[in-house]
């Protein structure tokens, strides 16, 4: 069975990707996919809000359940600097950084996000190998 933990890990990272590519790639998806313009997926400000509102909460609860559990607690400054960046690239927006400003920290902020839950859960995963009771795991014979 999943736990909470893997399960907002995998969702976190999902959501910092689709994040990057909606940033890099919105024109050409608009482009390529006229249906998506109903969505309002057009309006950068909106997703890039709704984005941020969905990888918060879930980047904050995986990264500290997981934290708790492997004890390397420097991947919760990467997990904050990415969120940081995302939410710095929301609040100031294209109308003062740019649009290139803009792209580049919402990609670093996902980025950062990204890794940090890619190495929390390979960390969470090794953990749960090494407390296991598998009779692999036991020394002696008999």
């Amino acid at each position: 069975m999943k736990t909470a933990q893997a399960i907002t890990d995998k969702l976190a990272i999902g959501l910092s990707l689709m994040c990057a590519i909606h940033c890099l790639a919105i024109t050409s998806l608009i482009a390529l996919l006229p249906s998506m313009v109903a969505l309002g997926l057009d309006n950068e400000e909106v997703f890039h809000l709704w984005m941020v509102m969905a990888v918060l909460p879930s980047s904050a609860y995986a990264l500290t359940l997981g934290c708790k559990q492997h004890k390397r607690y420097r991947l919760l400054i990467w997990g904050s600097i990415g969120l940081i960046l995302l939410v710095m690239a929301l609040v100031l927006g294209e109308e003062r950084i740019g649009e290139a400003g803009e792209k580049i920290l919402t990609v670093l902020g996902a980025g950062f996000v990204a890794v940090g839950h890619w190495f929390n859960f390979r960390l969470c995963q090794a953990q749960k190998h090494r407390d296991c009771a598998c009779p692999a795991n036991s020394t002696g014979g008999g």
